[in-house]
């Protein structure tokens, strides 16, 4: 049976140029009203938001807290935590606000991204490929943010806690710089969401025969010193609890990459 292609598989190099530029315009115009609406209501985003590991009130510590003592987790029963965050640099408030909405902006229109990638490159799938795809774009913005998710509810608190807690000599005093702050919130947060993006790569990869669960399973050992690695990469502290805060999240991400992934087709 024949398969169904592009409507507009005349368009000559230039006029799909055209249509990629137009793609771009309308995503650019997106982000710039998100971020417009996000540079409004950041101070309130801000406080409540990016500020709220920074305190005893953020809702893993008191969840952590109601559990009581834990063997090898860090003691959360204290109340009393309070990190004040300190500016050094004339502009750095004023930057912050404007580089903290753009991102955050990316974020929320990270969908209609994904949206407009899909409707520039579906006229040259086949009717076939067009659901394959579809599927894949929708799993893969739900795991971003899945992924971003995790990063700001555990990784984050976690490192930033450890950190602002550690003392090399009790006579020396924590203060947290904002461009300090900023940089390990939005790191950690943007490469957990990225990171969690390995089992659609692993079944893109899978879809060009790179990779096979055979070889997944073949290699898992391998595997896990790999991402112990990339999991003491992602985090800035080298204290064990940490790191398997990290870990494990990955761990499961390479299990799931080798559900989804296809079998090694037999050869005939």
């Amino acid at each position: 049976m024949a398969q169904e292609v592009r409507d507009d598989s005349s368009l000559t190099f230039w006029e799909h140029l055209e249509v990629l530029r137009w793609s771009i315009f309308r995503i650019a115009i997106v982000v710039l009203v998100a971020m417009v609406a996000i540079f409004i209501a950041m101070p309130h985003i801000f406080s409540t938001f990016v500020l709220g590991p920074t305190t005893s009130e953020f809702f893993l510590y008191r969840w952590l807290a109601s559990l009581g003592s834990l063997p090898l987790m860090p003691d959360f029963s204290a109340g009393d935590f309070k990190v004040d965050i300190i500016n050094i640099n004339v502009a750095s408030q004023f930057l912050t606000h404007i580089s903290t909405s753009f991102w955050f902006a990316l974020i929320v229109a990270f969908p209609y991204l994904v949206f407009e990638v899909w409707r520039f490159i579906a006229p040259a799938l086949y009717d076939n490929e067009k659901a394959s795809v579809r599927t894949a774009f929708l799993f893969g913005t739900f795991m971003f943010y899945l992924g971003c998710a995790v990063g700001y509810s555990f990784v984050f608190p976690f490192t930033f806690r450890f950190l602002a807690e550690y003392q090399i000599s009790a006579d020396i005093e924590n203060q947290i710089n904002l461009n300090s702050y900023m940089s390990t919130f939005m790191g950690m947060v943007f490469i957990m969401g990225l990171v969690f993006e390995l089992p659609l790569l692993a079944w893109l990869l899978s879809k060009f025969g790179l990779i096979n669960r055979s070889f997944l399973r073949r290699y898992r050992r391998h595997a896990v010193a790999v991402l112990l690695v990339l999991a003491a990469a992602i985090t800035p502290t080298g204290d064990p609890f940490t790191l398997s805060i990290v870990f494990l999240p990955l761990y499961a991400l390479y299990e799931l990459s080798i559900r989804v992934v296809r079998e090694e087709q037999p050869v005939e």
